[in-house]
């Protein structure tokens, strides 16, 4: 029996469902040589506001697990991405890169998903630290998670840059809204079908396709984003976004550095640090 190919149009990934987009927009996601794979949703402003919402929504369950939990679940996710790593591979290798570079990119995202995922127990003692104070008390600093986090995942390396941002912003109890690359989309919503099966709560990671330049103003002035990732922008869009942060004081991570950069200071970096004072006993 010949094979029939499906033509399918993805959907976006908003609070652990798969929406179309409410503008009815879709564009073509092309192959390297310029072929339609398929078609995906182009997100508009109000596709945008509601993953705002249910990444709000998600946040202070997300935040209360603890970070052992947190760990479990992103080390779920990377059992799955493993498990569906030949769809990832073909998918790179569709947009232009050789078999081995589509290995080894899929190979670098499952070991960045194990990596994060042992730093969900540890990194508040990298962060945290007991004061020296002179009084009879404790002074203790210990980091909490910033709240909503925006993300423009980069252009190249659609599959690693996605989840080299994503998985030190969830980890420390953060959610996120993702704008996946524009020209290669497919890995990211394959992702996102990696997310729906992995335990990951609705809301936590929510992924937007579209027209990343038509996206980037609603979220830089979105006024319940607390923080945006910009690694991914090129430096009109990066500067749009530090116009919008600095309306409401987001905290913009990312000006510098690779998207390939892995280090428990990007798990700091969109976390608040909380100080508390308690009296010692006698």
């Amino acid at each position: 029996m010949n094979r029939i190919d499906v033509r399918k149009t993805y959907k976006l990934y908003i609070g652990g469902n798969f929406p179309r987009s409410e503008s009815g927009r879709s564009y073509p996601a092309l192959s390297g040589k310029g072929e339609v794979l398929a078609r995906v949703s182009s997100a508009s402003r109000k596709d945008l506001r509601m993953a705002v919402e249910a990444a709000r929504k998600a946040q202070p369950g997300w935040a209360g697990r603890t970070g052992y939990n947190r760990g479990q679940i992103m080390y779920r996710i990377a059992e799955m991405l493993e498990d569906r790593s030949e769809t990832f591979v073909e998918q790179i290798v569709a947009a232009g890169a050789t078999k081995r570079q589509a290995d080894n990119e899929v190979a670098s995202a499952i070991d960045n998903l194990v990596w994060y995922a042992g730093w969900a127990d540890k990194f508040a003692q990298v962060h945290g630290n007991l004061n020296p104070v002179a009084g009879p008390y404790f002074n203790i600093s210990a980091p909490e998670p910033t709240g909503v986090i925006g993300a423009i995942a980069p252009t190249e390396a659609a599959l690693l840059g996605l989840v080299a941002r994503v998985a030190p912003i969830i980890v420390s109890g953060n959610t996120v809204v993702v704008l996946a690359s524009e020209p290669r989309p497919m890995p990211a919503i394959s992702f996102t079908e990696v997310l729906a099966t992995s335990d990951v709560p609705g809301g936590v990671v929510n992924v937007l396709t579209g027209s990343v330049e038509e996206l980037v103003p609603w979220l830089a002035d979105h006024g319940d984003v607390d923080g945006i990732d910009v690694i991914g922008a090129d430096a009109t869009l990066r500067e749009r976004l530090q116009q919008g942060g600095a309306l409401d004081v987001k905290r913009i991570v990312g000006l510098r550095g690779s998207v390939e950069d892995r280090s428990p200071q990007l798990i700091g970096a969109f976390t608040e640090i909380k100080t508390v004072w308690h009296p010692k006993g006698r």
